[in-house]
């Protein structure tokens, strides 16, 4: 063989190995995010949301004012309460598809407790969060009892409670003034600086504060991802699974009953014509925010990032002037690329 075969030879496969471990590199570094994301699910959903807030704020100097930003914070409020029960429910590998319709109809529920039947307003606050409690043990007795999958056992209560929030309240709206001031109070707003904090939100935070602490600190909270994770292998662990999938349920529909308190305050009055998208919106922020469709992986913190990821976007896609119909598309996209991630984080391999 010549020198200049040989020569080429060498080169030939100095190459093959520059090549070799530019893909090593590569896939070594694929790998790292891949293993940093599975072990901190909150980081993409939070450089989504930093991401997003610098683009807008450039697109349209109004949206980083203190009062454009209050008014996304008060427009997720309601949203964020519901996904945070949609995140327990989700934890467990479930969905749930009456969200919105619990809390449109325990907001129902609580006007015409106050007006039609007269009860004072504590009273009948009391009674629509124990009838949206009620309505989440519904689903979970079908789930855990009856032993129905959560999606058709939540789409037939969402048709059903939808259909009574009618019933209830012949279509037609309470007004806030012709309720007790307790029932509009989460709308009220104390101002921080520039900027004006319903006490709805304020509400909000405290009790995703709370559950962060229930997640991670309590047994209950271990159950509940335990169960999501392999509903086999905790049953054999000794795990009471049924008994805490009815607990998710029952205690996201308390959740979703705050919701609709909230609601109230927001809108100043009782719907039954609003929340068509409070399912749909409020699994999105669970997804968003890094939370697993399949179960077991996820955090309450994601999912009220995931909220702030829907309300900044339509708040400053708005601004931009991009019109309802592609604020819903950019949504959609948003969703599938979320879901796409979070597919290929469960790849990884420990």
């Amino acid at each position: 063989m010549g020198h200049a075969e040989l020569l080429g030879l060498s080169m030939a496969t100095a190459t093959e190995t520059a090549t070799d471990f530019d893909v090593a590199r590569n896939d070594s570094f694929g790998l790292r995010v891949q293993h940093i994301l599975h072990g901190n699910p909150v980081l993409g959903p939070l450089a989504v949301l930093i991401v997003a807030i610098i683009a807008f704020s450039i697109v349209n100097v109004r949206f980083f004012s203190a009062a454009n930003l209050s008014l996304v914070l008060a427009q997720v409020t309601v949203i964020a309460v519901l996904a945070l029960g949609q995140t327990l429910v989700i934890l467990t590998a479930g969905i749930d598809l009456s969200a919105g319709a619990i809390a449109v109809f325990s907001s129902i529920l609580m006007a015409v407790f106050c007006t039609r039947a007269g009860l004072p307003g504590v009273l009948a606050l009391l009674f629509g969060l124990a009838f949206g409690t009620a309505m989440g043990a519904l689903n979970g007795f079908l789930v855990t009892r009856i032993k129905l999958p959560p999606f058709i056992v939540t789409l037939g209560t969402l048709t059903m409670f939808f259909s009574l929030n009618s019933v209830i309240s012949n279509s037609e709206t309470v007004r806030g003034s012709d309720m007790p001031s307790i029932m509009t109070w989460t709308g009220n707003s104390i101002p921080i600086g520039g900027f004006r904090l319903t006490y709805g939100s304020i509400f909000m935070l405290l009790l995703f504060g709370l559950f962060f602490y229930a997640l991670s600190r309590t047994a209950w909270g271990k159950h509940v991802y335990a169960t999501g994770d392999d509903i086999e292998a905790a049953r054999l662990a000794g795990i009471r699974t049924s008994r805490v999938l009815f607990s998710v349920y029952t205690i996201a529909g308390l959740l979703y009953a705050v919701g609709g308190w909230i609601l109230i305050g927001r809108l100043a009055s009782a719907s039954p014509n609003v929340g068509t998208d409070y399912n749909l919106d409020s699994i999105t922020a669970v997804v968003l925010g890094g939370t697993s469709l399949f179960g077991g992986r996820g955090s309450v913190l994601g999912t009220l990032i995931g909220a702030l990821i829907v309300g900044v976007f339509r708040n400053g896609l708005q601004l931009g002037g991009v019109e309802v119909v592609w604020q819903g598309f950019a949504i959609g996209l948003l969703v599938l690329v979320a879901v796409s991630l979070d597919q290929w984080i469960r790849k990884v391999k420990t």
